[in-house]
C-alpha cells in the first residue's frame, strides 16, 4: 500500500496528507519570471536574463474563405496580457489562421504557455493539445510537443513550454496531437528567429552604398540583409473534411482532398486585403453577415495578411513555410529575382538564383528578392500548380498574393 500511494510513511500519514489538500480543477498557470499577476506580462524584467513571454489559448472557431464559404476550424489565439481567471473566456471560439506569428530573438528565453480551452462547438470532443516548435533542437523531449515523447494539455489545463533560443531562421508550430486532423483543422503558425546580427550596419555589396540593419542570418557580410519582410505560410483546407468535423460526422481521412489553396489562411483576393479583412472596415456585408452568429465578440480569425509594398532598390525577404497536410506546393514571384539564401532554418554556403521553390509539408525557404532595377507595377507570387488557384468552385483565387514595387520618392 505504501509503495501503490508513493509515501514513504504509514498510511494514516498518507491518509492525513490527501484530507489535508483542497480539492481542485484544473486551472491556468502561467509561469513567465518576472510577471507578478499571471498574464505573461514581464513587470519586473531581470536585466542579466533575454527573457519573452507569451500566452496562447487553444480552441475551435470560424473563418471565412475567399468565396464566403463558413470554414469550421480548430487553432491558437494570443491572450497575452488576458488575467489568468479570464484566459479560457477570451480563448472561445477565438481559434484564427494562421495562428499567431512567434517572432522571437536568438539568445532569449522562451517561456510559451498553452492553455486547452475546449471546443464550443464540438463538447463531445476532450482532444489535448501540444506546441510542436518545428525543426527546433530541444534540450528535452518534453517541450517538443510530440505526444508519444512529450505532455499533452488536457482541457481546462496550462503548460508553460521552455525554449532556449539558440539557432536564428525559419520555423514553423503546429499541434501535433492528431497531427493529420489538427493540422488540417488549421492550428498551424508562423515562426521565425532573428538573429544576433540585427541591429549592425552592414554595407551589401560592398562599396554599393546600400547599408542593411536587419538581417535573416549571422552571415557576418550582410548578404542577408533585408529592409522588408513577408512571412508566407503555405496550407489547405478540404471543406468535406471542416463540414464533417462540425456536424460530428466521421472524418474521411483517405479522401483528404485540399480545394482551398491558402496564403496565411486565406486565398486570393483575400491574401491582399488588410490585417481586419475580416472583422473590420474592410469586411464586405456578406463576410459579416455569415460571421456575426459564430463570432459575438468580433474575433479577427485571419489576421495575418500577405501582401508587401517595397520600394525600388529594397530587398524584400519572403520567409516561407508549407503546412499542408496533403500536398507539395511550387512558389514563385513572377518577374521578380529570387534568391535562396537558407532551407530549412539553415543558411545557405552557396546562396543561388532561382525562378521557383518546391515545398514538402514541413519544410521553409528564405528567399530574398532584390528590387534593384525592377521596373515599378505590381508583381504577382502564387504557386505554380495552376489548378489549385481557386478558391474551392471559384476560379482565380488561393495561394496567391501582391507585391507592389512602389517608385522612390525624389
Amino acid at each position: 500500500m505504501k509503495k501503490m500511494l508513493g509515501y514513504g510513511g504509514s498510511l494514516s500519514l498518507a491518509i492525513a496528507l490527501l484530507m489535508a489538500t483542497p480539492a481542485t480543477q484544473a486551472a491556468v498557470f502561467v509561469q513567465c519570471p518576472g510577471d507578478d499577476d499571471g498574464d505573461a506580462v514581464i513587470d519586473n524584467p531581470d536585466p542579466n536574463r533575454e527573457v519573452k513571454c507569451m500566452h496562447l489559448v487553444a480552441s475551435d472557431g470560424f473563418s471565412n474563405m475567399a468565396d464566403g464559404k463558413l470554414q469550421y476550424i480548430f487553432g491558437f489565439k494570443d491572450i497575452t496580457g488576458t488575467p489568468p481567471e479570464d484566459a479560457v473566456d477570451a480563448g472561445l471560439l477565438g481559434a484564427q489562421i494562421s495562428a499567431p506569428t512567434i517572432e522571437l530573438k536568438e539568445n532569449q528565453e522562451f517561456f510559451l504557455s498553452l492553455t486547452n480551452a475546449g471546443f464550443t462547438q464540438r463538447p463531445d470532443l476532450f482532444d489535448g493539445h501540444t506546441v510542436h516548435f518545428h525543426g527546433f533542437p530541444n534540450a528535452s523531449s518534453v517541450f517538443d510537443g510530440v505526444p508519444d515523447a512529450s505532455i499533452a494539455i488536457n482541457a481546462g489545463a496550462t503548460l508553460t513550454y521552455y525554449y532556449n533560443i539558440k539557432e536564428p531562421g525559419t520555423y514553423l508550430y503546429h499541434c501535433h496531437v492528431e497531427a493529420a486532423e489538427h493540422m488540417q483543422m488549421g492550428m498551424i503558425g508562423n515562426l521565425f528567429v532573428r538573429p544576433a546580427q540585427d541591429g549592425q550596419a552592414i554595407e551589401y555589396p560592398a562599396g554599393s552604398g546600400r547599408v542593411y540593419t536587419k538581417f535573416a542570418y549571422n552571415d557576418g557580410d550582410g548578404s542577408t540583409g533585408y529592409n522588408v519582410e513577408l512571412p508566407l505560410q503555405l496550407t489547405g483546407f478540404d471543406p468535406v473534411f471542416h463540414d464533417a468535423s462540425m456536424n460530428t460526422q466521421p472524418l474521411p481521412f483517405a479522401d483528404m482532398r485540399d480545394t482551398y489553396a491558402l496564403f496565411n489562411g486565406r486565398g486570393y483576393p483575400a491574401t491582399v486585403q488588410g490585417e481586419n479583412f475580416y472583422t473590420g472596415a474592410n469586411a464586405g456585408p456578406a463576410q459579416i453577415e455569415n460571421a456575426t452568429p459564430y463570432n459575438p465578440n468580433g474575433q479577427n480569425s485571419q489576421p495575418v495578411t500577405s501582401g508587401r509594398e517595397v520600394t525600388v532598390g529594397e530587398r524584400l525577404l519572403v520567409r516561407i513555410s508549407n503546412v499542408s497536410t496533403t500536398k507539395f506546393y511550387t512558389v514563385m514571384a513572377l518577374g521578380l529575382p529570387m534568391q535562396v539564401v537558407a532551407q530549412g532554418a539553415k543558411e545557405l554556403v552557396e546562396k543561388y538564383q532561382t525562378s521557383s521553390v518546391n515545398l514538402g509539408g514541413g519544410e521553409s525557404y528564405d528567399v530574398i528578392i532584390d528590387t534593384e532595377g525592377v521596373a515599378p507595377g505590381t508583381y504577382y507570387m502564387y504557386i505554380t500548380e495552376l489548378h489549385e488557384l481557386s478558391n474551392n468552385q471559384q476560379s482565380f483565387g488561393g495561394a496567391m498574393t501582391e507585391i507592389v514595387v512602389k517608385a522612390p520618392v525624389l
